[in-house]
């Protein structure tokens, strides 16, 4: 596995210090955010989880025969720790402590259940077959059947370390035979960093500074990093805005699904603007939906063309709702994948191996969903999203291809729904 260095500077800078504090010669820098060890910082669910050997799966995502890790009524809030698999992996020496120490990571600012997972047996994993995410769950829905949707909203999105990495690796990405440029995988290091100001001018935060259509704003100030080349002082800064790339819910049967292809039951789906505020329905599969969460982002673009996007490990809670059947139908029709919804956009999605079949089952769903919510034409609602819906590539790498479609609420204000 070749690593790409951080510039040789420390790029977590220290904060500006406050009125009347000194700082201290030679004192280390300051990580850019606090690094949330498990059980430590805030914890606003009604129930906190943490990612533990016991409470994840590594590689695979659950089905009907797991039993549940927590158990919660609808409209629950879930406080949940998630481990990025990056830093874990076999191909980087499945230790944690090394792999990031080598990219000038003190231990105290590795994650001490990210070493904990990497070094149990519990998982079962097999690196020749398995999938490299880790979830953290399953949490049973009480009262939730199959027919039903579950809902799950992210409230916060809190990073726990500041560093991520993005991988090529696998033989995989959407240049797959060109890069990785050598023969080995490739780990790039990027870092946090703190803007001084998160108004200054040119700062991704700065009014009307572009961003992604319905995502969060960056996270408080900070952005992500990545050197010009291999160790130069030079960074390019972008925005953050963390997210889920997998939430979903255990499928029916007794084989747990590898956890790289997304489908109907949600998993690695990797719609980057599912951020704080949005929420992802997910049609439940067998009973008590047994949801999970994992795959966290600090930062992606649609596509994820290298194979990874900023993968870092999160916080987050979630509300876990539940949508009756006779309540989804008259809501969103029949809905046969996931269905994600932002302030602004409602977001149905199209999967497939082949791409351009992914975009063809993404404009079906779509214009199911506008006949089933806004009782709208099929001719006029296909001519609708042809001239006012964007189809974004979510992702093409995950070996199931991923297309959504934004489309803006707005444009049905005052239409009767259904």
């Amino acid at each position: 596995m070749r690593t790409i260095e951080r510039p040789r500077r420390m790029t977590d800078q220290q904060p500006a210090p406050q009125p009347g504090a000194a700082a201290e010669p030679g004192a280390a820098p300051v990580p850019a955010v606090p690094i949330l060890q498990p059980g430590e910082g805030e914890r606003p669910g009604d129930v906190y989880l943490p990612a533990t050997p016991g409470t994840t799966l590594w590689g695979r995502l659950p089905c009907a025969s797991d039993a549940p890790v927590l158990s919660v009524e609808p409209g629950s809030t879930v406080t949940i720790d998630t481990v990025s698999h990056e830093g874990v992996l076999d191909d980087q020496g499945r230790d944690p402590l090394a792999f990031f120490a080598s990219h000038g990571v003190p231990a105290d600012q590795v994650l001490l259940d990210a070493v904990a997972i990497a070094a149990s047996d519990l998982s079962g994993r097999d690196a020749a077959v398995d999938g490299p995410h880790v979830v953290t769950g399953p949490i049973e829905v009480r009262g939730a059947q199959p027919g039903d949707l579950v809902k799950l909203t992210l409230l916060t999105a809190t990073p726990r370390v500041p560093y991520g990495i993005v991988s090529n690796r696998h033989g995989r990405g959407a240049l797959a035979g060109e890069y990785p440029l050598g023969a080995e995988n490739v780990s790039v290091f990027a870092a946090v960093d703190r803007e001084p100001r998160a108004d200054s001018p040119g700062s991704p935060n700065a009014p009307g500074a572009a961003g992604t259509p319905g995502a969060a704003a960056s996270t408080d100030g900070l952005v992500g990093t990545l050197p010009l080349v291999a160790g130069g002082e030079h960074v390019v800064r972008f925005p953050l805005r963390p997210f889920l790339g997998i939430m979903g819910v255990a499928v029916a049967g007794g084989t747990r699904p590898h956890s790289v292809p997304p489908g109907a039951h949600g998993g690695n789906i990797d719609i980057n603007l599912l951020t704080e505020g949005a929420s992802l329905y997910l049609p439940v599969q067998v009973p008590g939906a047994l949801a999970y969460v994992g795959d966290p982002h600090f930062a992606q673009g649609d596509g994820e063309v290298a194979l990874t996007a900023m993968e870092a490990s999160l916080r987050v809670t979630v509300r876990f709702d539940l949508v009756p059947h006779d309540v989804a139908v008259a809501e969103f029709g029949e809905l046969v994948g996931p269905l994600a919804e932002t302030t602004d956009h409602l977001v149905p999605t199209g999967m497939d191996p082949d791409l351009d079949e992914a975009v063809r089952a993404c404009v079906r769903a779509a214009i199911a969903l506008l006949r089933a919510r806004y009782g709208m034409d099929e001719t006029l609602a296909y001519a609708y999203l042809s001239a006012a819906t964007d189809f974004d590539i979510s992702q093409v790498v995950d070996l199931v291809t991923g297309v959504h479609a934004r489309i803006r609420v707005a444009d049905f204000a005052g239409v009767h729904r259904g």
